[in-house]
């Protein structure tokens, strides 16, 4: 079964800020100020009970966002984020029956791996894009330079730990399309609502892009 590809997706900002959202309005908030900075694709983690009403209502009144739902660890997950409107998956890692339920919903999906052998794993199903989580604890760039030779038809979007000082270095290497992060959307000011701060780091994450 062929897997539908995340990167033809993605516009000039290659920055996915990885969301956890617990209100469906201050979620909307985060979601316009986020891509008034230049990031659309954005994706919403299934760490609260709110995450798949904050993902639909992004998706259904920020036509400009590319919304995507991430954290799916059980299999019955993927069709329930599917339903939600997102238009891409992310998981920490996969496991067979977690690999069938995304294939099924024929969306863009993006597995987690840590190491050669997981990656190698993930394209026996016919992932060639995969999230490396968390990226700075599994050594950051050096580690996806040395992955590089051995998988080369993989290409990888980094998650965890990283920094708008991440973005140029990340970026730069040929077998990255894309990385992912919090710092994006710092606790304090989705709870004090300072949307002005979050397209701040927003636009700072896209100016760090290499050119």
């Amino acid at each position: 079964m062929s897997v539908p590809a995340i990167e033809p997706l993605l516009p000039a900002g290659r920055v996915i800020p990885v969301l956890v959202l617990d209100d469906p309005e201050t979620a909307l908030s985060v979601a316009e100020a986020l891509v008034a900075g230049g990031l659309s694709v954005l994706e919403v983690t299934l760490r609260t009970p709110a995450a798949l009403a904050c993902a639909e209502k992004i998706a259904r009144h920020l036509p400009q966002a590319l919304v995507g739902l991430g954290t799916l660890t059980r299999p019955e997950q993927f069709a329930q984020a599917r339903d939600a409107g997102a238009q891409f998956l992310v998981s920490p890692g996969l496991t067979p029956a977690v690999a069938e339920a995304a294939l099924t919903t024929g969306l863009p999906y993006l597995p987690g791996i840590a190491t050669v052998s997981e990656a190698m794993a993930a394209r026996e199903y016919g992932f060639t894009e995969l999230k490396f989580f968390p990226a700075m604890l599994n050594g950051g760039a050096a580690a996806l330079k040395g992955m590089a030779p051995l998988l080369q038809d993989v290409r990888f979007c980094p998650t965890g730990g990283l920094t708008v000082a991440s973005v140029p270095e990340m970026l730069a290497l040929p077998n990255v399309f894309a990385l992912g992060g919090s710092w994006l959307t710092p606790a304090a000011a989705v709870r004090e609502r300072r949307w002005a701060d979050i397209e701040a780091l927003a636009r700072a994450a896209v100016a760090a892009q290499p050119v």
